[in-house]
């Protein structure tokens, strides 16, 4: 059975009837098969696993989608209880901000400039700021996030290191529709025209990651990238797993984000790169 719950004295009572380890998955609702897949995976762990379900308002900018961003709860609800989570936590903007807006909030440092921090100021901030909130107010022993927003997992595992927090940051492949669309929440608002297009974000992503030179890599996903004349890419970028510069040889991270039509979207996967032959 899963208790959905509202308040902070809600989960208070909730996690002091938990005699073992807190397992977390973070959302902000719509929950679809990736979301699904982080529960699965945090029930492999834990016996105990905790969804938040929050629309955070200090990580949309003045343009973004916030009063549009899909609110399901009760379908969200039954896919918490399908996949067997202990409790559902859903609270108010008031609960988790109790004195309005934080005057505190946690900084990106340098990471949180590039890529999407570069498209989306202050973004990063606002999402450690309400990851760090629910760390905390969760206990949480361990935490999943999806490898689809690979820069927001990066930050929280240099904030988890940076502060000296006693919580273990797992990443989980990113979760894929057949066609290898990485899913999203915000895949909904793409017509059916508008999807066949964004299938080039993968398929750029694909190709390039054949390849075991930075340069051709880079440049097998261009080429897809500029042959889809309905994506309007915002960066194409090859750099090291953490997001620094681009290894010599070794493992790498190749990021994509683009709009198709007025939605925004974002991939990226993992290429080895290996020195040219002698």
């Amino acid at each position: 059975m899963t208790d959905v719950i509202h308040t902070r004295a809600e989960l208070a009572a909730a996690l002091a009837a938990v005699p073992g380890e807190v397992a977390v998955v973070m959302t902000m609702g719509a929950l679809h098969e990736g979301h699904r897949t982080l529960m699965r995976v945090a029930r492999e762990r834990s016996a105990f696993v905790l969804v938040t379900i929050f629309v955070n308002p200090l990580q949309f900018g003045p343009n973004e989608d916030f009063e549009k961003y899909p609110r399901t709860l009760d379908a969200d609800v039954e896919a918490c209880r399908a996949e067997g989570v202990s409790v559902v936590f859903a609270p108010s903007r008031d609960e988790v901000y109790p004195g309005g807006a934080p005057q505190v909030t946690m900084q990106a440092g340098p990471i949180g400039d590039l890529l999407e921090g570069a498209s989306r100021p202050g973004h990063f901030a606002g999402m450690l700021t309400v990851v760090q909130k629910l760390l905390m107010l969760t206990r949480a022993d361990v935490a999943f996030f999806g490898e689809k927003d690979y820069q927001q997992l990066t930050l929280i595992r240099r904030m988890v290191r940076d502060l000296e927090l006693d919580v273990d940051i797992v990443g989980v492949p990113t979760v894929r529709e057949p066609d290898g669309l990485a899913m999203s929440s915000r895949n909904r608002y793409l017509s059916a025209d508008q999807r066949r297009a964004a299938l080039a974000l993968s398929r750029a992503l694909r190709l390039g990651a054949e390849q075991t030179d930075a340069d051709a890599a880079l440049a097998a996903a261009t080429k897809i990238l500029e042959e889809e004349p309905d994506v309007r890419v915002d960066y194409l970028a090859l750099t090291a797993p953490d997001l620094g510069a681009v290894p010599a040889e070794g493992p790498a991270r190749m990021l994509v984000a683009a709009k198709v039509g007025t939605t925004r979207l974002i991939d990226n996967v993992a290429l080895r790169l290996e020195p040219p032959p002698r």
